[in-house]
């Protein structure tokens, strides 16, 4: 059995469990469970606060996790990362009270900056030769330049709009993070096995991401023009018709382009175009 730490709750525990779902691990009941085991596939969720996860695969109370990249490197636990997933993508940035004149990194020289992220900040500051009083908050650090406990912050954002209802502004992104999938360094040849079919099937519901199947009718004098046109992952399948002076041709294209693409296959003389969603793809 693999365990794989989670976020209990929050943005990233949904995209988690939305993954999980489309690589086909059924689980039982999870509200108000620490440990729920899949009923058709062999591992368990540990669910966590996503700063624990990194010490739980670590210390081996987990074997896997599925955490932010910024926990991971706030951590600096030793644990390896296996894949970036590509959802839940966050970035994290200095902010200053917009009013102030800024002038470069250099402003925050002689400044207390408070922030959740105080080695990933002390380790940016030490590259830049900045030289700051870092003030550890472990929460609503956006507030701590209004009521005058910070100049500045250090914390994740993602759409921004928190910076803007407490009056500030990002001026210097510092890392740009996502959620990844992180293992312990010691896995016994059992687990292994289990991992290397997750990843598997994690790879066949990341490939699908924003992809579309078509199909479509074209006039073999006309296929040329057609073919010019795709960029499919490899070469088209084409088929013949009953109509000999007819083919179909099947491939997949990148949503997107998808309508410039489609356009472009119209103009060079494709008809009936039928367009399908993709679950899986296996590479």
């Amino acid at each position: 059995m693999l365990r794989i730490a989670v976020q209990s709750k929050g943005r990233l525990y949904d995209e988690t469990m939305e993954l999980l779902q489309e690589a086909g691990i059924k689980l039982t009941a999870v509200k108000r469970t620490l440990l729920v085991p899949s009923r058709n596939f062999p591992v368990e969720l540990l669910f966590l606060r996503d700063d624990d996860i990194p010490d739980s695969v670590a210390t081996g109370t987990a074997d896997i996790g599925i955490v932010g990249l910024n926990e991971v490197l706030e951590k600096q636990q030793r644990v390896e990362v296996l894949r970036h997933l590509g959802f839940s993508k966050c970035h994290l940035s200095l902010a200053i009270p917009k009013e102030v004149k800024y002038d470069g990194l250099q402003w925050f020289n002689g400044k207390k900056i408070a922030t959740s992220y105080p080695k990933i900040l002390i380790d940016f500051m030490r590259e830049n030769g900045i030289t700051a009083d870092v003030h550890v908050i472990s929460g609503s650090v956006e507030i701590a330049p209004g009521i005058g406990l910070a100049d500045a912050i250090f914390d994740i954002v993602s759409s921004g709009s928190t910076l803007v209802s407490n009056n500030l502004v990002e001026v210097a992104t510092v890392l740009q993070s996502e959620a990844v999938l992180i293992g312990s360094r010691k896995l016994s040849d059992e687990k292994q096995e289990i991992l290397q079919e997750l990843l598997f099937r994690i790879e066949a519901v990341k490939a699908a991401e924003g992809k579309k199947y078509i199909l479509m009718n074209v006039p073999k004098a006309k296929l040329a023009d057609v073919l010019a046109v795709l960029p499919g992952i490899k070469s088209p399948t084409i088929l013949p018709l009953a109509d000999e002076e007819w083919s179909s041709v099947h491939t997949v294209l990148p949503e997107k382009h998808f309508w410039e693409i489609i356009n472009a296959l119209k103009g060079a003389g494709a008809e009936g175009i039928l367009v399908l969603d993709i679950e899986k793809m296996v590479l």
